[in-house]
């Protein structure tokens, strides 16, 4: 009779740590649990210890969302929609006369998605059973893969009561996109397009990397080409409408980027594709934001280039956009400074930062991160007025209010006009022996220092520390071209 009521005393022990243990078991699964940690612990731990132990782990184990999965993890369990499914694919096991096989499966829930690699005898039955839209629970083992965390399938099961609101497509949208995900198709126009970089992996070998931008009717996105893919990058022009094959998303400062290995392509598609971009007014900018901006090039300086500290060459262009609330100057650096643009012309700028500019105006910086787009108006590529006096409407869609944008009693003609007036007024080089005061943007801080005003750049002799980006004033004598100072401030 005691060891009758010790053995109840125990069953109720832990039917009352099941029933404080939110998890999706059943009694039993916990029940055979509790008797595999008493039996695995050698006789070291009660049932009703055991029970705990099982409960925190299970507990450990179960996740609100695929978002709350981490590498770290020694398991995971979680339900989720299966999203597209992979071929089976064979490979080589070291020291087995059999080959391994493996199916990569999408699964995705309200929170993100993951690859599902199942193995073996769980790949063939993969292909064979699974379907996409199909809900799965899932116990797994989560790790770094390749294209981010992945998890490693050791059970699964159909939840045929569990819904969940997640988009089964093989065309996705830029707003659609989260990270996770793999085997991404998606149609866009190119924005901006970078040249190819090279870079020594860990094993010797080189690799190539290059970027475009693509944008959609819901949102733009960097696109990252690697290896064989990279070269594709120089052979697009803004405003071709193309398709990512086969891609995977990934996360850099914060940001999603539609990732393009060796499996994946871009290709040129027939496609009519609609790309708005959301603009913020000129006059609301402040110093630090990164935001984007639209408007009409009102001038635009010429090229120029300066040694960096390094005795790499850099080169910067300026020009001034206006919109309907006001204008800024853009300087244009690296290979942006290369883009061919004028007076009239309209431009969509994403990503830049905005500054404290020379004489305590704001600037607008665009660097690699930058997308800078050239713009057709309805009357070409120069905007141009019409005879009753109102612009052309390709700038419409930047305006908040969705009317016609003026440029500050100006027409674009008028423009273009004081643009070749102010290259005619160009400052003359300063004469030797010439006592000068300098005001500008540090864009070398070396020795010497180079600095820019806007229009033209000059190198100061001195011993004053000065940064990047740094607005300062030099007072001095000129020798030999350079600008000796006596005072920096």
């Amino acid at each position: 009779m005691r060891g009758l009521l010790m053995h109840e005393y125990r069953m109720s022990d832990i039917e009352g740590v099941y029933e404080d243990l939110e998890a999706d078991v059943s009694l039993e699964e916990f029940r055979e649990a509790v008797e595999a940690k008493v039996e695995q612990m050698g006789g070291l731990a009660d049932e009703e210890t055991a029970a705990m132990l099982v409960a925190h782990e299970i507990g450990e184990s179960e996740v609100g969302g695929i978002a709350d999965i981490e590498p770290g993890m020694e398991e995971a369990k979680f339900v989720a929609k299966v999203v597209s499914i992979g071929d089976v694919r064979t490979f080589e096991r070291d020291g087995e006369d059999e080959d391994g096989r493996v199916v990569n499966v999408e699964v995705a829930d309200e929170t993100g998605s993951v690859r599902a690699a199942f193995w073996d005898d769980h790949a063939e039955a993969a292909v064979e059973e699974l379907e996409e839209g199909q809900v799965l629970r899932i116990k797994g083992r989560p790790k770094e893969g390749y294209s981010g965390v992945e998890v490693s399938v050791d059970e699964v099961e159909p939840d045929e009561d569990t819904e969940i609101d997640v988009q089964i497509s093989d065309t996705y949208t830029v707003e659609n996109l989260s990270l996770g995900l793999s085997n991404v198709n998606l149609v866009g126009l190119v924005l901006d397009t970078d040249s190819v970089r090279t870079f020594d992996r860990d094993d010797g070998s080189e690799g190539k990397v290059s970027n475009l931008v693509l944008g959609d009717s819901t949102g733009r996105v960097r696109v990252t080409l690697w290896d064989e893919q990279a070269d594709t990058a120089t052979e697009l022009e803004a405003g071709t409408t193309v398709e990512v094959i086969d891609g995977y998303v990934r996360e850099r400062d914060g940001t999603l980027e539609l990732h393009v290995g060796n499996r994946g392509a871009v290709e040129e598609v027939d496609a009519d594709v609609e790309y708005v971009p959301e603009s913020t007014p000129i006059e609301d900018l402040e110093i630090g934001q990164t935001v984007d901006i639209a408007g009409v090039v009102r001038s635009a300086d010429p090229k120029r280039t300066f040694d960096r500290d390094d005795g790499s060459e850099g080169q910067v262009r300026n020009v001034r956009v206006q919109d309907a609330t006001g204008d800024i100057r853009v300087a244009l650096w690296g290979e942006k400074a290369d883009i061919d643009v004028g007076p009239g012309d309209e431009l969509a700028l994403g990503d830049v930062e905005i500054q404290d500019g020379w004489q305590d105006d704001l600037e607008a910086s665009a660097g690699w991160q930058s997308t800078i787009t050239v713009l057709e108006s309805d009357s070409g590529t120069e905007a141009t007025s019409e005879d009753d006096g109102t612009e052309s409407a390709g700038l419409s869609a930047f305006s908040d209010d969705g009317g016609d944008v003026e440029t500050a009693d100006e027409s674009s003609t008028d423009a273009a006009t004081a643009a070749t007036a102010e290259a005619d007024d160009e400052p003359t080089d300063p004469d030797e022996g010439e006592e000068l005061e300098f005001t500008g943007v540090v864009v070398q801080a070396g020795d010497p220092v180079v600095l820019d005003d806007g229009e033209t750049t000059m190198s100061v002799v001195t011993d004053a520390d000065v940064g990047l980006g740094e607005e300062v004033t030099a007072r001095g004598v000129v020798r030999d071209g350079r600008l000796e100072a006596n005072d920096v401030f």
